[in-house]
């Protein structure tokens, strides 16, 4: 592309630009509540990542700790 020839450039700028403002107005609402759904996916992830990690230790804990039963 000659950066001199500006019908080229014009040319250019349509095919780029005019899917962005024919599909932005209808991907913009979905966008927003698609992000929080991500985030929240993300979020409750860690949790059930954290609360494995403490389920797996208090078991390791309880199974393989000192038995209070017998004195020492």
């Amino acid at each position: 592309m000659d950066k001199n020839n500006s019908s080229e450039l014009l040319s250019t700028s349509v095919k780029v630009g005019a899917p962005v403002v024919i599909l932005g107005p209808l991907v913009a609402p979905v966008a927003i509540p698609v992000i929080h759904g991500l985030t929240g996916v993300a979020v409750v992830g860690l949790g059930l990542v954290a609360a494995g990690t403490l389920v797996g230790k208090a078991f390791s804990a309880l199974s393989g700790g000192i038995n209070p039963r017998r004195r020492q």
